[in-house]
């Protein structure tokens, strides 16, 4: 991609806020005209959110945005909606244990509207404070109880396919556990056995960096700095790490850019929530130096690759090794095409993968500016583009607010319009929601304020 050094958060003022105007009639569309007897609303088809059943773990998302809404224009019908959408709905993702996704569903609600009780931007009762608690409590204990070791020590949260898989998407739900460990909890098993949360949840963390990120470092023929595997595949009888392996990208040796987004950025979360405690809490897993240096090359690594092969405006093809990707020529000096009839861009990776850029890159301003800054002029530069035509969704009738999003292409979810050879033109929750958090992180840092998962509980 081509980095805009002159972007300023100053620059985008204007954008965010005809963002928030239209995101407003996107979620009152949902609102008013989707049948939740049908499921959790998942992505659209020609415009109008459907849902897919595979997993629930898009309900937070869908409720969580309503929360950022409320947070971002002080419009109370957001915060109802949100806040009563939370209440009837999401209990269940709480004592779900059978996905890894608590930290999407769970943090991105009862989190944010704990968060806005202690800003006070909610009036403060204790038991509305209580209930979001106890709520994030046991999400994070649920969570932490998918765990298998793995052989010389450590283990990983594993994903909805079974205790052999670990996934590089949980990097980004692992704050559930950070929070609740926040809250003065822990795990709990047979005999009593008491689990640090925090422990867990940097364990899983190094294991996604040794295992889901590549450094180029002759891992297997395939090994470049940066390159992300979606699936890890464990022997769960003896521990040991077998292969990478692929759910939604092309294949275990190629690129995945949705799962590229969430390593992005999951670990600069992680390092801003580790950077923040009291060092000695980080002594028993190696101290605070030894883990920053693991989560910091696996954050650099994968916001290298995605700027070495993403279009010149800071889209991504959904995957860096797509069969027909060749035919576009090289894709990385020009805009990216949603309307190309060979591989489809997913604007849900630059929604997430932006917000990470930013964080990094505000990371790292004091030790090496000059890298830092690099990161957050990236970060900008794909925000603007998604602030812009043809991935804003001005368009009252279509329901999704970010444009060109997939979900699933190797299985054929997506939706493709009469005529077309790949799907463009539709949205997703998550990439909507991210865009959402995008949004409003950097409207914070406009107004010298700031934004983390963990502001619901520090």
């Amino acid at each position: 991609m081509q980095i805009d050094d002159t972007l300023t958060l100053q620059d985008l003022k204007s954008k965010m806020q005809q963002f928030w105007q239209h995101s407003a009639g996107k979620m009152l569309a949902i609102q008013d005209n989707y049948d939740h007897g049908k499921g959790t609303p998942v992505f659209t088809e020609a415009g109008k959110y459907t849902t897919r059943g595979w997993t629930e773990w898009t309900q937070g998302f869908e409720y969580g945005s309503a929360i950022l809404q409320f947070d971002a224009t002080g419009d109370k019908q957001f915060l109802e909606i949100g806040r009563q959408g939370t209440l009837e709905k999401m209990a269940s993702h709480v004592s779900h244990f059978g996905v890894h996704d608590h930290g999407f569903n769970n943090v991105s609600t009862y989190g944010n509207l704990l968060r806005l009780t202690r800003e006070g931007k909610i009036p403060q009762r204790d038991w509305e404070r209580h209930f979001y608690e106890l709520a994030l409590k046991v999400s994070g204990a649920v969570q932490a109880r998918r765990w298998s070791p793995i052989n010389g020590g450590g283990g990983y949260l594993y994903s909805f396919n079974g205790p052999h898989s670990l996934f590089v998407d949980t990097i980004r739900t692992v704050r559930a556990l950070c929070v609740s460990h926040e809250l003065g909890h822990s795990v709990m098993g047979d005999n009593d056995l008491n689990t640090s949360l925090l422990q867990r949840a940097i364990e899983h963390g190094k294991a996604t960096a040794k295992y889901a990120i590549y450094y180029g470092e002759g891992r297997d023929s395939y090994d470049v700095w940066g390159r992300t595997a979606h699936e890890s595949i464990f022997n769960v009888n003896d521990g040991n790490y077998r292969c990478p392996n692929a759910q939604q990208g092309f294949s275990g040796f190629t690129t995945w850019t949705r799962g590229l987004a969430w390593a992005m950025l999951g670990f600069p979360e992680q390092l801003e929530y580790l950077r923040q405690l009291d060092p000695a809490d980080l002594e028993p897993y190696g101290g605070f130096a030894e883990i920053e240096a693991i989560y910091l090359k696996a954050a650099r690594a994968t916001c290298d690759f995605y700027i070495d092969n993403t279009a010149s405006d800071g889209i991504p093809y959904w995957d860096t090794g797509a069969p027909q990707l060749h035919r576009l020529g090289d894709y990385t000096e020009r805009p990216a095409d949603p309307y190309n009839d060979f591989e489809p861009v997913d604007s849900s990776a630059a929604a997430i993968g932006c917000q990470g850029l930013l964080r990094l890159g505000r990371y790292l301003e004091q030790r090496d500016a000059e890298a830092g800054q690099r990161y957050f002029q990236a970060g900008l530069t794909v925000l603007n583009t998604l602030l812009s035509e043809p991935y804003l969704s001005t368009d009252p009738a279509h329901q999704g607010l970010i444009l060109h999003s997939i979900y699933h292409r190797p299985n054929g979810w997506d939706y493709v319009h009469a005529g077309a050879k790949v799907p463009y033109g539709e949205s997703s929750m998550w990439g909507d929601y991210h865009a959402r958090e995008a949004v409003l992180y950097a409207g914070r840092i406009r107004n010298g304020q700031d934004y983390h998962f963990y502001d619901c509980v520090r």
